[in-house]
C-alpha cells in the first residue's frame, strides 16, 4: 500500500515567542524551527504501518517556503522513502494546504493519507477535516491508543491504526468524552493522529546520511492549478497578560477573605 504523510515546519515551542510591537505576527530573529509533534507522531505510524505491510511506501509532503525540506528530510531519516514539498513562500492558510494536498494526492493516488490532527503554530485543526471534505474521503479524527499489557519493545512495533485482513479498511482507536471509541473506515481515508497514539523514533546517524540521497519533488502551487490566496487574515497577536505578583497574607483568616472577597473562589 502507498501511505502519504504530511509534515508542517513550526516554531519550536521551547524557543521564547515574542510578539512584534505592531502586533502583524510573531518576531521570528532567533526563533528555532522543527516538525510539528503531532505530524511527527504521524510519520511514526505511517512507518509501522509500513513494515507490518511490506511491500509498502511512505511519502512525507509538505507545504511551505523552501526551508520546510528540512522538515521533509527529519522524515525522510525516520524512515520515509521519499518527499513532496510544495513550495509556497510567505502565508498559507489551512484552507490552501488542503487544497495543495488534494493536487498531490490526486496525482499519487494513496492508499491512506496520516497528518497531525493539528499544528502547534495556530491550532487550526481544520486541514485533514477540509481535505476529507474536498476529496469525498471517509475520515478518522483524533487517533489515539488503548493502554495495553505489552512490552514497550512490542508496542514500537505494532501500528495503532490497524489495517483489516483485506486491506479495504483501517481500524481506529480515538478518545472521547468519558471513554473510547472504534471506528472502522473504507479506503482510501484521512486519518489524523493525537499525542498517545505513539512515541516517534529518533533518526540515527546512518538514516540522516541516508536521508539526504533520498528524492524530494519541488512542486509549485500554480503548477497544481491551486490559487493560494489566503481566506484567513491575521487580524492582531497579542501576548497573553503578564502574570500578577503573588502576595502573602498573615495567618489562615486572612487567606480565607482574599479567597472570598478578591478571587471570589469561596
Amino acid at each position: 500500500m502507498k501511505i502519504l504523510v504530511t509534515i508542517k515546519r513550526v516554531e519550536d515551542y521551547e524557543s521564547k515567542i515574542k510578539v512584534k510591537p505592531d502586533g502583524t505576527w510573531i518576531v521570528t530573529d532567533g526563533v528555532n524551527y522543527r516538525a510539528n509533534p503531532f505530524d511527527e507522531i504521524a510519520v511514526e505510524e505511517a512507518l509501522r504501518l509500513r513494515d507490518a505491510n511490506m511491500p509498502s511506501e511512505v511519502i512525507a509532503v509538505s507545504v511551505g517556503s523552501e526551508l520546510s525540506v528540512n522538515e521533509i528530510r527529519s522524515a525522510l531519516a525516520m524512515g520515509a522513502d521519499k518527499g513532496i514539498l510544495v513550495k509556497q513562500a510567505g502565508w498559507v492558510d489551512s484552507d490552501a494546504v488542503a487544497r495543495c494536498l488534494q493536487k498531490v494526492i490526486e496525482r499519487e493516488k494513496p492508499d491512506l493519507v496520516l497528518m497531525g490532527k493539528q499544528a502547534v503554530d495556530v491550532d487550526d485543526n481544520v486541514t485533514g477535516q477540509l481535505l476529507a471534505e474536498y476529496l469525498g474521503w471517509g475520515q478518522a479524527t483524533f487517533a489515539s491508543k488503548h493502554e495495553s499489557l505489552e512490552s514497550a519493545e512490542e508496542k514500537a512495533k505494532k501500528p495503532g491504526v490497524k489495517l483489516a485482513a483485506d486491506k479495504a479498511s483501517v481500524e481506529v482507536i480515538r478518545e472521547i468524552d468519558g471513554g473510547l471509541e472504534t471506528l472502522s473506515v473504507k479506503l482510501p481515508a484521512i486519518v489524523t493522529v493525537d499525542l498517545r497514539l505513539n512515541v516517534p523514533r529518533y533518526a540515527s546517524l546512518p538514516n540522516i546520511m541516508k536521508a539526504k540521497k533520498k528524492p524530494v519533488e519541488e512542486l509549485d502551487p500554480k503548477a497544481l492549478g491551486v490559487d493560494v490566496t489566503p481566506k484567513v487574515k491575521v487580524l492582531k497577536v497579542e501576548p497573553p497578560p503578564a502574570r500578577a505578583a503573588g502576595i502573602k497574607v498573615p495567618d489562615v483568616a486572612a487567606l480565607v477573605q482574599k479567597l472570598h472577597s478578591d478571587a471570589k473562589v469561596i
